[in-house]
């Protein structure tokens, strides 16, 4: 997967996560959206480091392309 793809990837799952707490808590489910993100925000960081290393490790292992 190149690295447009692979990031887009990645944030769409993170704003998909985000929307569907505000859904839920607009639909009345008894969610507290912002004491949802306030627990896990250092868990969005740690998974921005995990892709940002797995990215970096994923690119220097590839061979380059000879032309």
């Amino acid at each position: 997967m190149n690295s447009k793809k692979h990031e887009s990837l990645f944030w769409g799952v993170i704003l998909l996560l985000i929307g569907l707490l505000f859904l839920l808590d607009n639909l009345g489910i008894d969610i507290d959206v912002w004491d949802v993100i306030g627990d896990f925000w250092p868990m969005i960081l740690i998974l921005i480091g995990l892709k940002n290393i797995w990215y970096h490790y994923s690119r220097s292992k590839q061979v380059p392309k000879e032309e």
